[in-house]
C-alpha cells in the first residue's frame, strides 16, 4: 500500500518567491549565519506548504515562524560546534583582536536573546528585521499600540540579561 503524500499549497511557489528574502533575513538576524538562516527558511517553508494559513497572512506567519525556528536552533545548541568554529579568527586577518571581540559580543547578544521571554524575543527580532509596527502587531496578534511597549521592554530585558551575564563572567 503506497503512502499518500500530503497536499502542498498551490500558492507555495508565489509566496516563496515573495517572502523568502524576509524569512532568511529574520532567521539570519537571530542566528548570525546566512547558511543556518537558509536551513531555517527551508524548515519554515516546508511547514507553511502543508498549512492552511491564508495567503494574505503568509508574510507575518512566515516571519514569526522564522524567528521561532531560529530561536529554537539557538536554544537547542544543535549548531554550537559550527558557530564556535566560525568564531575562530582567520590567521590572515589584519586585525584579529577586533574580529574576536565583535564575534564574542554577537555571541553574547544571541545567547541573551535566547534567554528572553519568547514573545519579547520575537517582537524584538521582527522589529529589528525591518517589519513595521503594524506588521509586528499582525504577526504576533498584538495591538499596534502595544508593539512599541513590547519592543522597549524586550530591549530593556536584553540589556539586563547582557549586564547580568557580564557581571557573572
Amino acid at each position: 500500500m503506497a503512502k499518500r503524500q500530503p497536499a502542498v499549497r498551490a500558492d507555495l511557489e508565489e509566496v516563496f518567491r515573495t517572502a523568502y528574502p524576509r524569512v532568511v533575513a529574520v532567521a539570519a538576524r537571530v542566528l548570525g549565519s546566512r547558511d543556518e538562516a537558509e536551513d531555517v527558511a527551508q524548515e519554515v517553508f516546508l511547514t507553511f506548504g502543508r498549512s492552511a494559513v491564508p495567503a494574505g497572512e503568509a508574510i507575518g506567519w512566515l516571519s514569526v515562524a522564522a524567528a521561532h525556528t531560529a530561536l529554537n536552533h539557538l536554544r537547542s545548541g544543535r549548531r554550537r560546534a559550527s558557530r564556535e568554529e566560525a568564531v575562530r579568527p582567520d590567521p590572515v586577518s589584519p586585525d584579529v583582536a577586533d574580529a574576536v571581540v565583535v564575534n564574542d559580543e554577537r555571541r553574547r547578544v544571541r545567547a541573551a536573546l535566547a534567554r528572553l521571554p519568547r514573545k519579547q524575543a520575537i517582537a524584538l527580532v521582527l522589529r529589528h528585521s525591518g517589519l513595521s509596527y503594524a506588521e509586528v502587531a499582525a504577526a504576533l496578534d498584538l495591538s499596534p499600540a502595544s508593539v512599541g511597549t513590547t519592543v522597549r521592554r524586550a530591549e530593556s530585558a536584553l540589556r539586563k540579561e547582557l549586564h547580568r551575564h557580564a557581571s557573572s563572567e
